[in-house]
């Protein structure tokens, strides 16, 4: 039997080293082979959703084999309720993602071997449940990364890609330190996360070893006031970039809080729950804010996902069910129409060369069907009731009312902020005054509606029936819940 796990994975680094064995001057070829490695990991994916059993709160399609046994370190993957919804947004991304790069013309090949490598370790981090493994494929996500921003990025790539790297490597060393510190604490020696939840830490040691893994986890996510990373590399990395950056690389952090910090360490995770919802509510708020001061079209969006983020540590804080399941709902959200704002930026760009939103007007008349698109997403964004973005935010929100009410009253006033700054968004770029210029822009082609038509179908499904991902994170974070 073909082990689906492992070949979801690797399959990505089977396609770049067979780039590595195709001409640059094949460019056509290149593209397609990145295409079908991408939409074959989808289907892998979908295959996996459709077998996985909703009932079960185990891990499922594990694969056990020895590595470095001598310091009891196994390739162990497998993947249960709180994954697999996330590998499933990281194929789909991909694959969208990939059809938005067709516009890359420089360096082509040496772009989807980076980009295909990138899909490896996202992949691999949301699979791997053994440390060692878990950091290797987290590492991995950052030189790829580092490169697609920095080759392919904007005027300022290179700053960008510069503080990108050195705040994931500070806080991957962090990282580091605090796995050493699990393995040489638990009795026997074990890097197994699945073991680990099962070792009883003393409750000093939990403070310590939860705050490291959280603050490694924080920069990823990202918690203020480690945020300052991702509007830097969101305006500068080229818009396929910024899609998985938002889309995938953000749910990391919030997936490494409920993987091991949440059960590894209980009572840390119970005693310090105050400061992490307040860390939640600061992130909404503040995001909210800032983004509603942004003149840049990208920038704005950047900060708007530091607020969404927000509502995943609220409802991590929030050590409920009904906590969890938002949090990690609003995961899956946040990455499918943050995704499609995203490409909905990058199409103005293609046309105007410029994101500063002052300089738009009157698109609703020349560009309908933008317009319509870009109304739907940010509406789901907003948080309007039907679509996507509420359900989480909603789940998220009433677990905190029932337990910090006033981090609730925070959150609500972020809110107010961000349906404020994204309708004042929709009045400037699409009513108003028709700016001459935006007359003759030409409306969305084919492969700009393929890659964000099922972003917004899958918004609109998940907003009207949340139960479709809800079903199958639901058992595993009502066991994670019951710890506490």
């Amino acid at each position: 039997m073909i082990p689906l796990l492992s070949s979801i994975v690797f399959l990505p680094l089977l396609g770049a080293v067979m780039l590595l064995l195709i001409p640059s001057q094949m460019v056509k070829l290149i593209r397609t082979v990145s295409v079908l490695i991408t939409g074959s990991v989808l289907i892998l994916s979908l295959y996996l959703m459709m077998h996985f059993d909703t009932s079960r709160m185990m891990m499922q399609f594990t694969e056990y084999h020895p590595w470095l046994s001598g310091l009891n370190i196994w390739y162990f993957v497998g993947v249960d309720g709180l994954s697999l919804g996330l590998v499933v947004l990281t194929a789909l991304l991909g694959l969208i993602a990939c059809l938005a790069s067709m516009g890359i013309e420089q360096r082509v090949k040496e772009y989807f071997i980076f980009y295909l490598l990138l899909m490896t370790g996202m992949l691999g981090t949301f699979l791997a449940l053994d440390l060692v493994l878990f950091y290797i494929f987290w590492e991995v996500v950052l030189i790829p990364m580092y490169f697609l921003i920095g080759i392919w990025g904007g005027p300022r790539r290179e700053y960008a890609a510069v503080k990108f790297f050195l705040y994931t490597l500070a806080a991957s060393v962090l990282m580091l330190v605090a796995i050493l510190g699990v393995y040489f604490l638990s009795n026997p020696h074990t890097f197994n996360i699945l073991e680990l939840a099962y070792v009883g830490f003393a409750p000093h040691w939990q403070l310590i070893l939860f705050c490291a893994f959280f603050l490694a986890f924080a920069v990823k996510v990202p918690v203020f006031p480690f945020h300052t990373w991702l509007p830097d590399a969101h305006v500068e990395a080229p818009t396929p970039i910024s899609v998985l950056l938002a889309g995938v690389l953000l749910k990391m952090g919030g997936y490494g809080i409920f993987r091991i910090c949440l059960p590894l360490f209980k009572h840390a995770a119970h005693e310090l729950a105050y400061i992490v919802g307040i860390l939640g509510a600061i992130n909404v708020f503040y995001g909210a804010c800032v983004a509603f001061a942004q003149t840049d079209f990208k920038k704005m969006i950047a900060y708007s996902s530091v607020s969404h983020m927000g509502f995943v540590l609220l409802g991590a804080a929030s050590l409920t069910a009904t906590g969890f399941n938002g949090a990690v709902l609003e995961m899956f959200n946040h990455g499918i129409i943050t995704a499609g704002m995203f490409l909905l930026v990058g199409v103005l760009y293609d046309r105007a060369h410029t994101r500063e939103l002052k300089l738009f007007g009157g698109l609703s008349s020349s560009m309908p069907i933008y317009a319509f698109c870009l109304t739907f997403l940010a509406l789901a964004s907003l948080g309007l009731p039907g679509l996507g973005g509420f359900v989480g935010e909603f789940l998220s929100l009433a677990a905190v009312f029932g337990v910090f009410p006033w981090l609730g009253v925070i959150t609500v006033l972020g809110l107010v902020i961000t349906v404020i700054y994204f309708l004042t968004m929709l009045g400037e770029v699409l009513l108003g005054a028709v700016n001459p210029k935006c007359s003759a822009y030409q409306e969305m082609n084919g492969r700009e509606l393929w890659c964000v038509v099922p972003l917004m179908m899958i918004a609109l499904i998940v907003g009207f029936y949340p139960h479709s991902v809800l079903q199958f994170q639901e058992a595993v974070l009502l066991s994670l819940s019951r710890l506490f």
